[in-house]
């Protein structure tokens, strides 16, 4: 016995000399801890040994670290904790595992370790600590229940804390609690992981791909199933009243609650057509006082988003219409400037019976989103179906405001609208401005459409005329010169050696095929792949080459 304390004794001089050294403590405090020290270390070897004894020397080592702390904090020292407040924290630990092993059904020994290993923040050992406890005390859903919550909220392991709750739930298969606060865990979980990954978009940081079903609470969703099918009526109580008093702030718990009072089930009384459609009134009713009272504490645009959308599903179910149709809220959310873009369209559709609600519904789209592709286009839309006088001005506006990096189907809009709608001078005055556009997609748009629109409205010849002022401007459209070529072969007379410019490679190769055909000129041959040689540049004189062999060969 005397070998083993002296052994412990003599571990202890490296931290007694460092808080000497450092003059944490003085020579004589050093010695008196001393002489405590091995008065508590021979207590724990005698014959008969008590749980008092363990706690002493516990409080005392524990008494020992608060004050190496407060006189940290006066003199600014702040170095050598390794060598002397790791070490004190070990032997506690190790004092803690020698008691508990003697007395292992004392839970509260066990906790009393744990909030030590909390205290001064030892992760691991708190781990291993939750482990043998369970290992001995199974049978107690509590232990279990703050064994994950301290995996998740102290360590930050949430697949920890999920694999404690599962083990769990086979020693506890129909535990109220257990089932509560895993399915408590796993909303708290999605909910932190949305909340990382919006900081994360935020700072333009690269994301990290979160899992997509626990973000969106489906492991949450499995434990209800699992919960339900076991525990008969509880935990749906549980789960609304969390929701209720925890997340107030998010519009699917005013959604999900709403929705909740259409799931009552329908009396006897009410099985008759009659019954049936009053009982739907009243729950429909009940659904939107819910709505309303969400948008008392949250009026957001994700809350009337989920209000706006109720309404117009049971209008498209046709029931209660009339009531219905009154209660959709576009205008009240619009007012608010809280109305999703996704929803003006609807609006424009409920309102198409009447031109003038549907024109102020289309300009008041553009007022809210000036800068929406999909809205200008929207009102654009709406307002040629109208016939109304003011298209050619909308159009000059939607073009101010919105990106001309995204502005084609604009332009693709109006030159459709300007060759039915407009004068033959206003259309090619369109088209001219088009072809100034700096946007390399938009410009090779009003080329082609120029092209069709000239041979439509020309023939031949003004089709022609457009392709000579146009075939060397930048930037170089391929279907461009195929329209052109299939015009120049519905004149039935191939003239290719005519239309000279740019070419891409396959276009060439097609122009030597034509001339070595029986109604072209073979002689001609030579003289296109000189031009075609001057013309291309890089990997395309290389591919034409290619091509150009093959041909020759007989291969193609």
């Amino acid at each position: 016995m005397a070998e083993i304390v002296q052994q412990r004794i003599e571990n202890r001089i490296p931290e007694l000399e460092q808080l000497e050294r450092v003059g944490l403590f003085s020579k004589k405090e050093v010695k008196s801890m001393l002489k405590r020290a091995t008065a508590l270390e021979y207590k724990l070897h005698r014959l008969i040994i008590t749980k008092v004894d363990f706690i002493a020397y516990i409080q005392y080592e524990i008494n020992v670290l608060e004050l190496i702390k407060k006189r940290r904090s006066r003199i600014g020292y702040q170095f050598k904790r390794e060598e002397i407040e790791y070490s004190i924290i070990s032997r506690i630990n190790s004092i803690f595992r020698r008691a508990t092993t003697k007395w292992k059904d004392d839970v509260q020994l066990w906790l009393s370790h744990i909030a030590f290993c909390k205290k001064w923040n030892t992760k691991v050992q708190l781990s291993k600590v939750f482990s043998s406890m369970l290992a001995i005390h199974p049978e107690k859903p509590a232990l279990w229940i703050m064994a994950a919550k301290s995996e998740l909220e102290d360590r930050n392991l949430s697949e920890s804390a999920r694999q404690l709750f599962l083990r769990a739930l086979r020693f506890h298969p129909e535990s109220k609690k257990v089932y509560q606060e895993y399915f408590r865990m796993e909303l708290l979980h999605a909910e932190k992981l949305r909340k990382q990954q919006k900081e994360l978009e935020q700072a333009e940081m690269d994301v990290y791909e979160f899992s997509p079903e626990i973000m969106s609470g489906k492991l949450a969703e499995l434990v209800y199933r699992d919960a339900t099918g076991k525990i008969q009526g509880e935990l749906y109580s549980i789960a609304l009243y969390f929701l209720q008093s925890k997340y107030t702030d998010d519009s699917l718990t005013w959604d999900f609650m709403a929705k909740r009072e259409l799931e009552a089930t329908v009396g006897e009384e009410l099985q008759t057509a009659k019954g049936r459609a009053s009982d739907i009134a009243r729950r429909e009713e009940r659904c939107c006082q819910v709505y309303e009272e969400g948008l008392k504490s949250l009026n957001t645009e994700a809350m009337w988003a989920c209000y706006v959308s109720f309404c117009l599903e049971r209008f498209k179910r046709k029931t209660n219409v009339q009531e219905l149709k009154e209660k959709v809220m576009l205008q009240r959310a619009h007012d608010s400037s809280l109305l999703k873009e996704d929803f003006y369209k609807n609006w424009v559709l409920l309102s198409s019976g009447d031109s003038e609600q549907t024109a102020a519904v289309a300009m008041a789209a553009t007022q809210r989103y000036r800068q929406s592709v999909d809205v200008w286009c929207l009102a654009l839309q709406t307002m040629v179906h109208l016939g109304s006088g003011a298209t050619g001005k909308l159009f000059q506006d939607a073009l101010k405001h919105v990106n001309p990096k995204l502005s084609l189907p604009l332009w693709q809009l109006q030159v459709e609208w300007s060759m039915t709608s407009q004068s033959p001078e206003e259309t090619e005055a369109l088209f001219q401005r088009g072809l100034l556009s700096v946007v390399p997609a938009v410009s090779m748009e009003i080329k082609e459409k120029y092209l069709d629109w000239s041979y439509r409205a020309g023939g031949y010849k003004k089709a022609r005329k457009t392709f000579t002022s146009l075939h060397e401007s930048r930037p170089f459209s391929k279907a461009f010169f195929t329209r052109m070529i299939q015009m120049e072969k519905n004149q039935l007379r191939w003239s290719l050696r005519t239309v000279y410019g740019f070419f891409p490679p396959d276009l060439w190769l097609e122009y030597i095929r034509e001339e070595l055909g029986p109604s072209g000129q073979p002689e001609n041959c030579g003289m296109i792949h000189w031009r075609a040689m001057k013309m291309l540049e890089g990997e395309s004189v290389e591919r034409f080459l290619a091509q150009y062999t093959l041909l020759q060969t007989g291969h193609i």
